[in-house]
C-alpha cells in the first residue's frame, strides 16, 4: 500500500521560510517522478515544483520560482520542499504527489498516488 505523508506546515509570518516533507512507503520512491501541488480555499489545485527520480531535474510554478526549492532524498524515501520568503498568497494546503514514471510534470492528472495535505498559513 502506497502512502506518502507530509510534514512540516504550520503558521508562519509573511517573508518567513517553512520545511515541507513528505515521507513515502509501499513504492520504489528513487524510481519515479515526485511533486508539490498546493490548493487554497475556493480555489483549484495548482502546480508548485516537480523532480525527477534522480534529483536531477526540477520545474517550478512562476509564482514560487526564486523562492521555493524541491528536493528529494531517494535513501530517506523522502520528499522536501524548502519555503522561503513566503507570502500571505501562499497559504495554502500542500500535497505531495507521486508518479509512475520517472520524469516531471506539472500536471496533477500525471500523478497516481497523493498525499492527505499539510497546512500552510502566512500571516501578514
Amino acid at each position: 500500500q502506497v502512502q506518502l505523508v507530509e510534514s512540516g506546515g504550520g503558521l508562519v509570518q509573511a517573508g518567513g521560510s517553512l520545511r515541507l516533507s513528505c515521507a513515502a512507503s509501499g513504492l520504489s520512491f528513487r524510481l519515479v517522478g515526485m511533486a508539490w501541488f498546493r490548493q487554497a480555499p475556493g480555489r483549484e489545485r495548482e502546480f508548485v515544483a516537480a523532480i525527477n527520480y534522480l534529483g536531477s531535474s526540477t520545474s517550478y510554478a512562476d509564482s514560487v520560482k526564486g523562492r521555493f526549492t524541491i528536493s528529494r532524498d531517494n535513501a530517506k524515501n523522502t520528499l522536501y520542499l524548502q519555503m522561503n520568503s513566503l507570502k500571505t498568497e501562499d497559504t495554502a494546503v500542500y500535497y505531495c504527489a507521486a508518479r509512475s514514471y520517472s520524469g516531471t510534470s506539472s500536471k496533477d492528472i500525471d500523478y497516481r498516488y497523493w498525499g492527505q495535505g499539510t497546512q500552510v498559513t502566512v500571516s501578514s
